[in-house]
């Protein structure tokens, strides 16, 4: 078994894994991918209401300016719009609560370790359903300077010409 990616290969057939392992993204932070440069990711549980769970399957969760920090020995995820069930009572329902995110001991000591360290942060990357349950991609990252992310700009750009040149010359 050979993979590539998302992709695997079982003898002749060609499966995607996530659909195989039972995996749908939700929504992705993009924004968090460029201005954060991303040196581990972790993948954490989130406490969540029945509604808030309905309105995430249906995709309306945003994760723009969103970030986690520790609380008392806990991780919390904050600044996540969740946009209220339109089928639940409404009264009372704040969609930017501080959600509580659910590791192991080991897991959250690591972390509170690591983001003690100067300039880390810890930001969500992707929300997705594993098995029927909600889960945060977490990136542990350090913030890109200016220069920085002209400079992946620049290396984009010329990947993408010099992809863009072979394609047509194998043509």
């Amino acid at each position: 078994m050979a993979t590539n990616d998302n992709i695997v290969f079982i003898g002749k057939m060609l499966y995607n894994y996530q659909i195989m392992v039972g995996i749908k993204v939700i929504t992705q932070n993009r924004r968090g991918l460029f201005d954060y440069e991303i040196t581990e990711k972790f993948e954490a549980g989130l406490s969540l209401t029945g509604p808030e769970v309905k309105s995430i399957r249906a995709g309306h969760i945003n994760l723009k300016d969103s970030y986690a920090v520790v609380k008392d020995g806990e991780i919390w995820l904050l600044n996540t719009y969740i946009s209220p069930y339109r089928f639940a009572p409404g009264e009372g329902y704040d969609p930017e609560r501080s959600r509580k995110l659910l590791l192991h001991k080991k897991e959250i000591k690591g972390l509170i370790g690591k983001l003690e360290m100067k300039g880390l942060s810890l930001i969500p990357l992707k929300v997705y359903l594993k098995h029927g349950l909600v889960k945060v991609e977490l990136g542990l990252g350090r913030g890109r300077k200016k220069y920085d992310k002209r400079e992946l700009i620049k290396r984009r750009e010329t990947e993408r010409e010099i992809q863009k040149e072979i394609k047509q010359r194998t043509r």
